[in-house]
């Protein structure tokens, strides 16, 4: 894989959203690719513009979970993320936030994610491309960051789209994304 010399940066609509126990929807006419994405949430806590990596970290507020699910056929159909990342219902995220005093390090935590029970990804934030400071950088050139927006970090390996063969959700499946300090999100594919 060619590490990317930027960090690559996309949107979700803001319909994504979905509680960390809700259910995630399937419908086998929009896609039946829908692939997981265990990833650390960092919520911004005050606006900023143009922010340097020596200051990123003051803007922080705190940390969550995201499961980051992505319908990678609607993905790889358009030369970007949007569409493929943004169904309704396809990003829980919580189960709350903890306050970025809580985490003095949080590039030094495991990230896993289990589909019915089974360990498919088994990260640890210490292996990010990109740390917090850099991705907080240049999200914010030329473009305010505001207090709660949130910002998905990246995932580990072990997503489905990349396996042999590949492995995609279905109805029924469970999908439980955990972040060490943080807590589990548990989400049913309905």
């Amino acid at each position: 894989v060619k590490i990317p010399t930027f960090p690559v940066i996309f949107t979700k609509a803001t319909t994504t959203i979905n509680a960390p126990y809700g259910d995630i929807p399937f419908d086998a006419k929009i896609s039946t690719s829908i692939d997981w994405e265990a990833e650390l949430g960092v919520i911004i806590g005050k606006r900023g513009k143009n922010i340097s990596q020596a200051n990123a970290m003051e803007y922080v507020f705190g940390y969550t979970v995201i499961n980051d699910v992505t319908a990678r056929d609607m993905q790889n159909n358009h030369v970007q993320f949007f569409k493929g990342k943004s169904l309704d219902a396809h990003c829980p995220m919580g189960p709350w936030i903890v306050t970025a005093d809580e985490i003095p390090d949080p590039h030094s935590l495991f990230v896993r994610c289990r589909v019915n029970g089974e360990l498919k990804q088994d990260g640890n934030t210490k292996d990010m491309i990109f740390k917090i400071p850099a991705i907080i950088e240049w999200m914010s050139r030329g473009m305010t960051l505001e207090p709660g927006d949130v910002i998905s970090t990246g995932t580990p390996s072990g997503v489905g789209f990349a396996r042999t063969p590949p492995e995609f959700l279905k109805p029924g499946d469970v999908v439980e994304c955990e972040v060490e300090k943080i807590g589990t999100i548990r989400n049913k594919v309905v």
